[in-house]
């Protein structure tokens, strides 16, 4: 099993149920959401909310309540289990103490869910490290390009609390952290998280930092990025990739108890055009997926809104979207 030694989390338990720091994720929290009807009522009585909360914490009597589920297309089917307001207060607290701690552990190229991260500064850098590999694109540059299967659906509890208890030695925050994790049924016994926790979105990424660390430290594959469950690794050599793909579905599958999604294995030339990111990228260029291109378009005419309409122009401004662009603008002057 691939080791390294950890840092150790200094925060306290008293430091995450803390009544001022409940009240700061509060803050937080409400950022887009005032107009919720479920957190009105909770913020009619929000002191006395709080300091319930806050009891329950302090005197382990604490219960995750039951998730709402409801259905969401984006692009494909999904599931999104909403939490009620209080326990979404108490993700929000935890994740505040936690996150900055372990962004320091990450690796530089994993991009999800992390401040000054994201889809751009991913695209950037495959853009970046393509040019690095291809030596300005004077010679082939090979992508492996992998997805893992079921991800959020597939997160094994107990190595997940393992991997949490190696770097956090305050039993009752890992009391806390274990009510979380195990508040969700995916309908297969201590395996699954919620789509939608915010503290779903920092244990996802503490648990395949593991498989970041063995990547970059133990198998040393300098040029990879991973976005969520995406990852990609560029090298001017495919024998050495191809090698590569055993010892990545052997880790996974022995320590995470994950495997790679067997039809989105693709090794590949970047030449060739290799999908990442919503993106097929070539040597001196990228055009946007098809898929996206539609779904875009279904969006706009579904809500023709300005803010929309900026998001997608922003991300047309990546690659060669002229032609889409001019469509999704003549689209949403119509539906005006």
């Amino acid at each position: 099993m691939f080791l390294i030694m950890k840092i150790q989390l200094s925060h306290i338990f008293n430091d995450i149920v803390s009544i001022e720091n409940l009240l700061q994720a509060w803050e937080e929290f409400i950022k887009g959401k005032r107009n919720k009807k479920d957190v009105q009522e909770f913020a009619l009585r929000l002191m006395d909310n709080v300091l319930a909360l806050h009891n329950d914490l302090v005197n382990h009597t604490y219960k995750h309540n039951q998730y709402q589920a409801f259905h969401i297309q984006d692009p494909k089917p999904r599931i999104i289990h909403k939490a009620q307001v209080g326990d979404r207060l108490l993700h929000h607290a935890i994740h505040r103490l936690l996150y900055p701690f372990f962004d320091k552990t990450f690796v530089a190229y994993s991009f999800s869910c992390r401040l000054g991260k994201g889809t751009d500064k991913a695209l950037n850098c495959f853009r970046g490290i393509s040019r690095h590999v291809s030596t300005n694109n004077t010679k082939s540059c090979w992508v492996l390009k992998g997805d893992i299967k079921k991800f959020f659906a597939s997160i094994d509890h107990n190595i997940l609390i393992e991997i949490l208890k190696s770097y956090i030695p305050d039993e009752n925050i890992m009391w806390l952290l274990y009510q979380v994790i195990e508040s969700f049924d995916s309908g297969k016994r201590g395996v699954g998280l919620p789509l939608g926790n915010l503290t779903s979105q920092l244990f996802a990424n503490i648990y395949l930092n593991e498989f970041d660390q063995f990547i970059k430290h133990k198998l040393k594959l300098k040029h990879y990025i991973r976005y969520a469950d995406d990852f990609v690794i560029l090298a001017d050599n495919k024998t050495y990739l191809k090698n590569q793909v055993n010892h990545i579905q052997s880790f996974l599958a022995i320590r995470l108890r994950l495997t790679l999604h067997p039809q989105k294995i693709f090794l590949q030339t970047l030449a060739s055009g290799v999908d990442f990111l919503g993106w097929v990228h070539f040597p001196k260029h990228m055009v946007l997926r098809t898929s996206t291109q539609r779904r875009m378009m279904r969006g706009i005419i579904a809500r023709p809104k300005l803010s929309i309409l900026n998001s997608y122009l922003g991300l047309l401004g990546h690659g060669n979207g002229y032609k889409i662009r001019q469509k999704v603008l003549k689209q949403f002057t119509i539906r005006q």
